[in-house]
């Protein structure tokens, strides 16, 4: 019993020392690669950013105010690219289900505007403020809100309006 319990120690302690080992040159690669990473040149880092305002929003919030339950809305956000550089979105993501914007995946020249259409599926009563984001030159994320108020239709129609049809048979 005691050789069994020499003999497993001892292979935990090597196993033990080997991965200590493998930490140690995984720890060396990793100063290697930051040191090569330093030794780029801050100048050709800053050729390949794009300014933070490059997307720039006609609106960055829209109410649609009090809407009917059970109807869907839409609008329209527009957007102009005011850096020197084109690029294109690279996903717009609503919050929820109930919310589902359409974008041109297109890219965007340098001056042009661009539209992102946001809908909202009025079903649940009361208010709503949806938060949209969009993901631009890789990293860049800027957001826009849709918001409002729906009310409860009423379940039935009309009551029916007796004047009206004593009306019709005179």
């Amino acid at each position: 019993m005691k050789f069994k319990f020499t003999l497993f120690c001892g292979l935990a302690f090597t196993l033990a020392a080997n991965a200590q080992t493998n930490v140690a040159n995984v720890s060396k690669n990793n100063v290697n690669n930051l040191q090569q990473a330093k030794a780029v040149p801050t100048a050709a880092i800053q050729q390949t950013s794009f300014p933070a305002d490059a997307l720039v929003l006609k609106e960055a919030e829209f109410d649609f105010g009090k809407i009917p339950q059970g109807k869907p809305v839409t609008h329209v956000f527009e957007f102009t690219n005011t850096s020197s550089v084109p690029f294109s979105l690279d996903n717009v993501q609503a919050s929820c289900g109930c919310t589902t914007p359409e974008w041109n995946k297109d890219v965007v020249a340098p001056g042009a505007t661009s539209k992102i259409t946001v809908g909202y599926n009025a079903q649940n009563e009361g208010p709503f403020a949806k938060p949209v984001s969009i993901t631009f030159n890789g990293n860049q994320v800027k957001q826009i809100i849709i918001k409002g108020d729906v009310w409860k239709t009423p379940v039935t129609s009309a009551p029916e309006n007796t004047s009206l049809n004593s009306l019709k048979n005179e």
